[in-house]
């Protein structure tokens, strides 16, 4: 068994994921890892170059965008990981799965130490570093709260913007705590999401009905049902130039509010009184047709 998996999935962010990859292999550390790429589909010579500039990598390369999480859930395949444990199965997975997006640059101690906190906190089940824009902002979305009905409704009429600092209407990235606060959360992001692999293999492959945003959330969910801790430690700090892959899609903000819908229902929808669910139904629906009009305007404009 080696230590760390670390799976990246690409779509058409070339340059980036050379410099992800040579900061991945500049790692310093007394760890064994094996990295695989998900390549999805991309136009830009990502697969080609994976395959002559790093031959040590597994590269899983698909003809077509298959969405984040069932990439992340090929390369999770690769290195042993599945929904339940068969008999005969003789694949034994690593000890963790890193889930690292090809926007990325990790400083050489970064997956070292990460390593060192899963082994001083024997009950996280996942973990996250914070993580810092090109212009040396925080990332917000390396510490989250599950979006509640509660949280999603501060978040959607403007007064987790309004009130950042408030403890109620700052849940939704908690920008009440200080960055550099260690801390218990309920989600990272998958940008970087450090998981154990006895977590996964209790709470599970992530979910393909989700495309792309949502999926992360919902498997620090579903490890967290597991009984396990999920933590955001600022000890490391990772460059994340964000939106590298999400802004070449059209339908970004589409899949984010249909992920939304889908996080309601599955979690939270059973719960919910009648009347609130439908007005949650209707405002989600709402800026779900709005974005799909945005998106055929813009297209037929082309």
């Amino acid at each position: 068994m080696f230590d760390l998996g670390i799976v990246v999935v690409s779509y058409n962010t070339r340059d980036l994921l050379r410099a992800c990859l040579q900061s991945v292999y500049e790692s310093r550390g007394n760890f064994a890892f094996e990295v695989c790429v998900v390549d999805n589909g991309s136009s830009d010579g990502s697969a080609a170059m994976v395959t002559t500039e790093f031959p040590q990598v597994e590269l899983i390369a698909n003809e077509e965008n298959v969405g984040y999480p069932a990439a992340n859930n090929q390369g999770l395949e690769a290195f042993g990981f599945s929904e339940s444990s068969e008999e005969g199965d003789d694949s034994e997975p690593p000890r963790f799965a890193l889930l690292l997006n090809s926007d990325t640059e990790l400083p050489p101690d970064g997956l070292a130490r990460m390593l060192d906190f899963m082994a001083d906190h024997p009950d996280a089940g996942a973990a996250g570093p914070k993580l810092v824009r090109p212009d040396g902002s925080l990332d917000l979305a390396c510490r989250r709260s599950f979006p509640t009905p509660e949280i999603s409704f501060y978040r959607m009429t403007g007064l987790s913007r309004i009130f950042p600092r408030h403890r109620r209407f700052g849940q939704y990235n908690l920008t009440y705590l200080d960055p550099d606060q260690m801390t218990e959360v309920d989600s990272v992001v998958g940008a970087f999401m450090l998981v154990r692999g006895e977590a996964i293999q209790q709470a599970g492959l992530m979910d393909e009905s989700f495309f792309m945003y949502g999926e992360d959330l919902d498997w620090a969910y579903r490890i967290k049902e597991a009984g396990w801790k999920i933590y955001y430690t600022p000890t490391v700090t990772v460059l994340h130039v964000k939106k590298a892959s999400t802004r070449q899609n059209p339908r970004a903000q589409v899949e984010f509010y249909r992920a939304m819908e889908i996080f309601y229902r599955k979690h939270f929808a059973a719960q919910t009184r009648w009347w609130v669910h439908n007005l949650i139904i209707a405002a989600i629906s709402a800026r779900l047709k709005l974005e799909q009009l945005r998106v055929a305007v813009s297209t037929a404009g082309r």
